[in-house]
């Protein structure tokens, strides 16, 4: 656990951001609205963080000389993605206030850690087994039975490193071989999915949370496709998020926002599936939904400001703009007032790279998703 922050830091100080894709580009935009500079730390120059910051350091991530001077020259120091090395947060913090401070990060780096964090909560994890070996691996199979879902225990996002196994008698071990280069891996039952969701849970060192309204999400080959709020679940499931939420991030120690994805099966179990100690995909239409965003709330949380409680202006849908997605839809943007666009500034398009967002805010959600996907711009 690191040192507690006690005092407020307040508008005009230095914020930090390790990171400077498109959550540090929102986190600075929140930052700076509310008066703080901001510096990033990312190895692209003007990445889309550093376009909207007050100045850049340019370095990779695991540089502990610049680590260090970005800390110097901040007042809190903060990180937009989880894959940040814990123990270079532990040296920098001799430095500067990490509010943040390291037990989230180092649970959730590693499945393993991050699935026994969440049944020792009495929650439930995706049911699973530990392999090293493809020895280990046929056995998992055959007493979780199939269709499975391999995963690295480490790294990977939007489907990397993770292959679903179907039929186990049509699979390339080759390619679970390679995994298991990797190192451990864990095997997955596939659930029976009714619906995915997600909560956004956001708190302060002095222990107070904001807690965002329950999220529906729909994936397209393993990456995130459309977010509505609230989500169309029964009061009883979301109670039981709620619940969940609440209490993985108290014993996380949660400061800043975090980002908690549910299974719900077929047979409404609910399942905790991932912890991000980050703001996420699926929470920015909270940007426009809500009294407050999860990137407001983040800040707020890493200077120890009070947390509001967090209300739903009205109901909404985000949808993803891929780099197939990016040309058509500003080509379309005359024709939709309704659209609130977001654009990245990535400076290069590739396919399936996230490169910006549209949120639509609607009184009616199933016709709005219904329109989005008749739009022949994510047909691709």
């Amino acid at each position: 656990m690191g040192k507690i922050l006690t005092k407020t830091i307040l508008p005009g100080a230095t914020i930090g951001i390790i990171g400077g894709g498109q959550l540090g580009q929102m986190m600075s935009f929140s930052a700076k609205e509310m008066g703080y500079k901001v510096i990033i730390l990312d190895p692209t120059p003007n990445c889309p963080a550093a376009q909207v910051s007050d100045d850049q350091i340019v370095a990779e991530y695991d540089d502990l000389a610049q680590l260090i001077e970005l800390a110097k020259r901040c007042d809190v120091l903060t990180y937009e993605f989880e894959n940040v090395d814990a123990e270079t947060i532990n040296e920098v913090k001799k430095y500067t206030e990490v509010p943040q401070g390291t037990k989230a990060l180092t649970i959730t780096q590693d499945r393993v850690s991050e699935k026994n964090f969440i049944e020792e909560n009495g929650f439930s994890a995706v049911p699973h087994v530990v392999i090293n070996n493809i020895f280990e691996y046929h056995r998992a199979v055959e007493k979780l039975g199939a269709p499975v879902i391999v995963k690295t225990t480490r790294g990977g996002y939007d489907g990397k490193g993770q292959i679903l196994v179907e039929d186990p008698e049509n699979v390339c071990y080759a390619d679970i071989e390679e995994l298991l280069m990797h190192g451990t891996c864990i095997v997955e039952k596939k659930i029976a999915l009714k619906k995915e969701v997600s909560i956004i849970v956001s708190g302060n060192s002095s222990q107070q949370t904001s807690i965002f309204p329950v999220i529906e999400n729909i994936h397209r080959h393993n990456i995130l496709h459309l977010s509505s709020c609230p989500a169309l679940i029964s009061t009883e499931t979301e109670n039981e998020i709620y619940q969940i939420g609440e209490k993985l991030a108290q014993n996380l120690e949660l400061v800043g926002t975090m980002c908690i994805e549910f299974f719900i099966s077929t047979t409404d179990e609910v399942f905790v599936n991932e912890i991000a100690p980050r703001p996420h995909n699926s929470g920015h239409l909270t940007i426009e939904s809500c009294n407050i965003s999860q990137f407001d709330a983040h800040i707020r949380g890493v200077c120890n400001l009070a947390m509001p409680k967090v209300r739903l202006l009205q109901p909404a849908v985000m949808v993803n703009l891929l780099g197939q997605h990016l040309q058509p839809a500003k080509e379309a943007l005359s024709k939709h007032v309704e659209w609130y666009f977001h654009d990245y500034g990535k400076a290069e398009s590739k396919n399936n790279r996230k490169m910006g967002h549209i949120t639509i805010l609607s009184d009616d959600l199933r016709e709005t998703k219904n329109s989005i996907e008749k739009n022949s711009i994510w047909d691709v």
